[in-house]
C-alpha cells in the first residue's frame, strides 16, 4: 500500500470539495507521487479544463486563460517529471485528445452514450500511467481501482447534461 485511501475526502463519489482538490489530495497523499509528478498532473487538469470549457462556449476567465496559456507551453514541457518521461506521456495524451473529439463529436451530434462517456474520461488513463512510472506495474495494478474512483462524474447525470443541452 502506497497510501491511506482514507485520505481522498469520499467514499467513491465527488462530495462539495472540488475536483482538483481531491485529485490533488489523493495525488500526494494516497498514491504517493512527487511533487513534480503531481503538479503535472494538476496542469493537465486545469488546462483540460479550460480547453473544454472554451471548446463548449462557456465563460473563461482572463486569470484561468493566461493560466492554462502558462501551463501549456511553459510549465508542462519544462516540468522535470515530464521531461523525464514524455517518451510515454505524449502519445498517452494525443491518444486522449483522439478520444475527447470523438466524444466530444458523438455528444455534439446527440448520439451521447456509454462509451463517449468512457472515453471523455481518458485523463485518468493519464494518471495511471504516472502511477505506473513513478511506482511499477504492481503497485498501479493494486491502485487501478482508485484511480478509477477519481471520476467522479454520473453516467445518468451526463446524459441528462447531454439532453439539456
Amino acid at each position: 500500500m502506497i497510501g491511506n485511501e482514507e485520505h481522498l475526502g469520499y467514499c467513491g463519489k465527488m462530495s462539495d470539495v472540488s475536483s482538483r482538490n481531491i485529485l490533488e489530495n489523493t495525488f500526494e497523499k494516497v498514491l504517493d507521487l512527487p511533487l513534480q509528478a503531481s503538479q503535472w498532473l494538476l496542469d493537465l487538469w486545469d488546462v483540460i479544463q479550460v480547453f473544454d470549457d472554451f471548446a463548449d462556449e462557456e465563460k473563461v476567465s482572463r486569470e484561468s486563460l493566461d493560466k492554462a496559456i502558462w501551463a501549456a507551453l511553459v510549465g508542462m514541457p519544462s516540468n522535470p517529471f515530464y521531461v523525464a518521461n514524455s517518451y510515454y506521456l505524449l502519445p498517452l495524451i494525443g491518444n486522449s485528445i483522439l478520444k475527447w473529439k470523438a466524444s466530444d463529436k458523438v455528444e455534439r451530434d446527440g448520439e451521447a452514450n456509454v462509451t463517449s462517456f468512457v472515453w471523455r474520461a481518458s485523463y485518468y488513463d493519464v494518471v495511471l500511467m504516472v502511477v505506473q512510472l513513478v511506482h511499477g506495474p504492481d503497485v498501479a495494478l493494486e491502485h487501478s481501482d482508485l484511480v478509477l474512483k477519481l471520476y467522479g462524474e454520473d453516467f445518468n447525470e451526463y446524459l441528462k447534461e447531454m439532453c439539456d443541452a
